[in-house]
């Protein structure tokens, strides 16, 4: 039996991103804060941040960018990150979101898959970004320096000329229901990265569902330390904040002190974090140094909040704090504790965002699970259908018919419980992606990545527990015969990895083995590995 949320369905206009969020701005509106520098204050009205994109969709039509064209951004979180990424989209362009930590091959993947156009980076992360462009063909011309200029990076294509330019935005009669708006990257339930086709009715639909439950104020100053790169950060940080016509407090990256600074300086009161900043917020003394009261509400996401750490920070900070739960492939969000509900256990995620219906199938049988009419129902796979719901993988049919059945359904890869009350609970992981502090970590590419050693004849990785219960990659390794402890340490695996990708891929525990237990067919037998107590 499928559940839906006891919220009634929202409207869901048939608007491009760009007019949902920006077409009605009137003149008190125009005035208010949207973005502040974390770092150095800087404020952007809402009237300058819309003045800003027409004129970027402007230069870039000049430059010859057309609808339906990639550009990517490669940027920490910073003001001008929202001015490219709306630029891109009033354009009729698409976007595709780079996790800023990206290694040069990491870069070429993403480049070269979804056959970007043009890179939008910051001058610090030229090196990498010139050598990702000039392997994948794309012209030095169309790697765009966000902080550019004659100072700092001449004769290179700059920001600042992209806006400067006389031309209008262009004309662009976006079909909402079908044109790509975004492409953020995605493991999906397994696997190696992929592109999640988001279009802007996507989009659109995942901040209307939210809107009614999240609880974001107009006069709210929230706090995006959390990456715009990444969806959460992307729609719900960045794109729900404008939407309430609140003021967006950008930090580049996390920092405990500074982290705290932003906060008490510019008096933030509505915080997303992932659960690991949680853990700081708890137990960190450094906390008691700051004045954080006006944080009012502390929203966690991107992988499961301890209930008891949720209640610590509460406590601590006297707040209120909800956590929710979502995929990229649901632009994100599809279950959240409502800001004004204190009944719901927060071990849960919540109700179902309205317009959405829910199955839990029991990933055995294939059976549907009913909900109960008391108590919590048996565990089962959490299906998803809704208008937030993407249309698929870019270029990867396969993969999305293993994921998107045909009545619409996103099988999410989590084993979940639903209670009568419709309370949703994540409970287990049929899907082998590991989540390490929020970020994804897909073992497939760490695999394909570890056969490319010499010393290495097979390999298998699996997410366990560390000593503070964060999920870390391990790697089982089997060496090649005639290879010695000598010649291949666990040290050397993890220096080995640690050169090739982004931070929060390294492999964090190595274990040696025999042989790598699979199935008949050659599947890795993920379950029997997460058994082994050894390192």
């Amino acid at each position: 039996m499928s559940f839906r949320s006891p919220y009634p369905d929202v409207d869901i206009p048939d608007v491009s991103l760009f007019d949902y969020l920006f077409a009605g701005l009137d003149e008190d509106v125009a005035a208010r804060p949207a973005l502040i520098d974390g770092t150095t204050g800087a404020v952007t009205r809402y009237g300058e941040l819309r003045a800003q994109i027409l004129a970027l969709a402007g230069g870039l039509a000049a430059q010859g960018f057309v609808r339906g064209q990639v550009a990517a951004l490669l940027c920490p979180n910073i003001p001008a990150y929202v001015t490219v990424f709306h630029g891109i989209l009033r354009a009729g362009g698409v976007v595709t979101t780079i996790n800023s930590l990206y290694t040069v091959r990491e870069i070429v993947e993403q480049l070269a898959d979804s056959r970007a156009v043009y890179l939008f980076t910051l001058s610090p992360f030229l090196p990498q970004a010139d050598a990702a462009a000039l392997e994948v063909g794309l012209p030095a011309e169309n790697v765009v320096v966000i902080d550019g200029g004659p100072e700092v990076a001449p004769d290179r294509l700059s920001l600042r000329a992209l806006l400067s330019g006389a031309t209008p935005p262009p004309t662009v009669d976006v079909d909402a229901e079908h044109d790509l708006a975004v492409l953020p990257y995605s493991s999906g339930t397994t696997g190696k990265a992929k592109g999640v086709m988001l279009t802007h009715r996507n989009l659109v639909a995942n901040l209307a569902q939210g809107a009614p439950v999240i609880g974001v104020e107009p006069d709210d100053r929230i706090l995006a330390v959390l990456p715009f790169f990444h969806i959460y950060g992307m729609n719900v940080l960045m794109n729900g904040g404008l939407l309430h016509r609140a003021a967006v407090i950008t930090m580049p990256r996390f920092d405990l002190a500074e982290f705290l600074r932003v906060i008490s300086e510019h008096r933030a009161s509505y915080v997303y974090i992932a659960p690991p900043i949680a853990v700081a917020l708890a137990k960190h003394p450094m906390v008691d140094d700051h004045d954080l009261s006006s944080v009012r509400l502390i929203f966690s996401g991107a992988a499961p909040l301890d209930a008891e750490l949720g209640r610590a920070v509460a406590r601590r900070l006297g707040c209120l704090v909800r956590q929710g739960y979502g995929m990229s492939e649901m632009s994100p969000v599809s279950h959240c504790i409502p800001a004004f509900r204190d009944d719901i256990p927060l071990g849960t995620v919540g109700l179902t965002l309205p317009n959405m219906e829910c199955r839990l199938v029991d990933p055995t049988t294939g059976q549907e699970i009913d909900v109960p009419e008391t108590g919590t129902s048996a565990p089962g796979e959490l299906w998803c259908a809704g208008p937030n719901v993407m249309i698929g993988y870019l270029g990867d049919h396969q993969a999305t018919i293993d994921t998107l059945d045909l009545d619409g359904y996103l099988h999410t890869g989590d084993v979940a419980t639903v209670s009568a009350e419709g309370y949703v609970t994540i409970v287990d992981r049929v899907k082998e992606l590991i989540k390490y502090k929020g970020y994804q970590v897909p073992p497939a590419e760490l695999e394909a990545l570890l056969l490319t050693h010499p010393g290495i004849a097979d390999a298998a990785v699996v997410g366990v527990r560390d000593e503070d219960g964060e999920e870390v990659p391990k790697a089982f390794v089997v060496r090649q015969a005639g290879v010695t402890d000598d010649d291949l340490s666990a040290q050397d695996v993890q220096a080995f990895v640690a050169k090739r990708v982004a931070p929060h891929k390294k492999v964090r525990r190595v274990q040696f083995v025999d042989a790598i237990p699979k199935s008949s067919s050659g599947k890795i037998l993920r379950r029997e590995l997460r058994t082994t107590t050894s390192g």
